[in-house]
């Protein structure tokens, strides 16, 4: 019969396991890929194991770690569990990994956009949740910690403990040594190691450095734009459209009537369609970057590039129109604040919140529906009769994550402006649909389906209209729709009544009709020079 004393070993043994078994998993922990949940990889922690070996050490030739260096670790370890939920957490949900220095300029937003976005006791019951968590987190590293410290006083486990440390740690760096045995698969990746190359990308940025050159010169080239005949251009950048619309068969499902509808109204009109797949400089966000990139012919892929762009003079699309006789506009229904950039791109005019004067009712955080902005554009730039041609750079902001509510489309687009632009029913089926966190799929093709309802209805409402309409997408959407590992590819589709610009486009890779090939063309910065050569003759 087991005695007393052989039960408590083991309940001793089975407490230290597990106290051991919380410090390291709360620095290994993987995500549930798309969710926001956790697991356990059973993968090991050479910090966990290099702090419990420093403990052992100080116990050795001092004394035992005092209650307030435990609180101090424990609060040090807390912080690190959220970098590490953020590290692991950011590539499911956005399909890339947390970046400091992009990803912290934008808390402030992102905390307004839920702030007005969710009701008051939804904002109270995930802060006092989030706080309720971090204090959970807090005393269970804390009483690891109590619980290893208390065992470090124990002779005979103190030898066991400081010697399986010690292995573990050599163990570690001996998996970067060129040997046999491959020991660094048995190991998580440092949290030191991801956040250190961090602090070092924040010194070169602060230091002026740029990750990527930009090259001297004029990579838009010099153009004529004569096969344009002085006639429209638009540039529609549609959020977060990216190939996953194509590749994911519910969502190409899903999305096809609108896509057929859009194909069967260009045919009625006489125009015709390119489509073809391009590669987006960022993925799951950081449209500017994909902006950028188009509107200068330069490779932005990184924000550290973005901000030094924006202190030069370069040559951009806006100029290369303004030469041969075009008004340059942006519409931006999503800026709310003074725009700086505006400067850099040399706009004539910039249609921002203010200047769209939206007064419908909200469409969740982004408020105003790309329909109403292309309206209202359509009203004070293409409508008056003497007026230069007009070049448009077009933001839209409806499919924007989390996608909900989406306005209702509106065929009578006289209605837009009045009191009470869309049906009461439509209106309130419309903001009744709130955002699934965890089935965004419905919402995403939802969003895409209204956005190509209202290009097939202007379409329809300017049958005689000559311009060339470039919609494209700028990035893929959060990894948490578009899949794990999904592809930087973006669709582009070009509308046109200009047999010349389509045929060069068919004959520079782009396929007739709404379906690209499978494998882009070309790459985002690539594109605006390809369009300036098709335009010219």
């Amino acid at each position: 019969m087991p005695t007393a004393k052989a039960f408590r070993i083991l309940r001793q043994v089975a407490s230290l396991l597990l106290a051991l078994f919380i410090l390291n998993f709360a620095l290994t922990f993987h995500n549930v890929w798309p969710t926001l949940a956790i697991t356990t990889r059973f993968e090991l922690s050479v910090e966990i194991a290099a702090l419990v070996l420093v403990l052992a050490i100080f116990t050795y030739f001092k004394r035992p770690a005092s209650n307030g260096v435990l609180i101090t670790l424990a609060l040090l370890l807390t912080v690190m569990t959220l970098a590490r939920y953020m590290e692991v957490t950011a590539p499911a949900l956005f399909g890339r990994g947390i970046n400091l220095y992009w990803d912290a300029q934008y808390i402030p937003h992102v905390a307004q956009m839920l702030a007005e976005a969710a009701s008051p006791l939804q904002l109270t019951g995930l802060l006092v949740g989030a706080l309720i968590l971090l204090i959970m987190i807090f005393f269970a590293l804390l009483y690891a910690l109590r619980f290893v410290c208390a065992r470090l006083n124990n002779n005979p486990e103190r030898h066991y403990l400081t010697g399986i440390m010690a292995v573990l740690t050599i163990a570690y760096f001996m998996g970067h040594v060129n040997q046999p045995i491959h020991t660094l698969k048995y190991f998580s990746l440092p949290l030191t190691k991801t956040y250190w190359s961090q602090v070092q990308f924040i010194n070169s940025v602060m230091a002026n450095e740029a990750t990527d050159v930009l090259p001297a010169g004029d990579p838009l080239g010099d153009f004529n734009l004569a096969r344009l005949d002085q006639n429209d251009v638009f540039i529609e950048f549609i959020e977060s459209y990216g190939a996953t619309a194509f590749d994911n068969s519910s969502f190409a499902n899903d999305i096809r009537p609108a896509l057929d509808n859009f194909a069967s109204i260009s045919e009625q009109t006489g125009r015709r369609i390119v489509s073809a797949f391009i590669q987006s400089p960022t993925f799951g966000g950081n449209s500017w970057l994909s902006h950028a990139s188009f509107m200068t012919g330069l490779n932005i892929n990184h924000l550290a590039t973005y901000n030094l762009l924006m202190t030069q003079s370069r040559p951009t699309l806006t100029d290369k129109f303004r030469a041969s006789g075009y008004r340059s506009v942006a519409l931006m229904p999503g800026l709310r604040a003074d725009w700086p950039e505006g400067a850099f791109y040399g706009f004539d005019d910039i249609y921002g919140e203010q200047e769209i004067d939206y007064q419908g009712p909200d469409f969740g955080w982004w408020r105003i529906p790309d329909q109403f902005s292309l309206h209202r554009l359509h009203q004070l730039e293409v409508t008056p009769v003497s007026r230069q041609p007009l070049f448009l750079f077009f933001t839209a902001i409806t499919p924007h994550m989390p996608f909900r509510p989406t306005p209702p489309y509106q065929p009578d687009w006289n209605k837009l402006e009045s009191a009470q632009p869309f049906e009461q029913q439509a209106l309130l089926q419309s903001l009744s649909l709130l955002p699934e966190w965890t089935n965004l799929g419905p919402s995403y093709t939802g969003t895409l389906k209204y956005t190509f309802d209202y290009i097939s209805g202007y379409l329809a409402n300017t049958p005689e209209a000559d311009f060339t309409w470039v919609i494209l997408g700028d990035h893929q959407p959060a990894a948490s729709v578009s899949g794990i590992e999904a592809r930087w590819d973006v669709p582009v589709h070009i509308v046109s009544r200009n047999d010349e610009i389509i045929d060069s486009l068919i004959a520079l890779g782009f396929t007739e009709g709404i379906q690209p090939q499978a494998q882009p063309i070309s790459n985002m910065h690539e594109i605006p020079s390809l369009l300036l050569g098709v335009f010219s003759r």
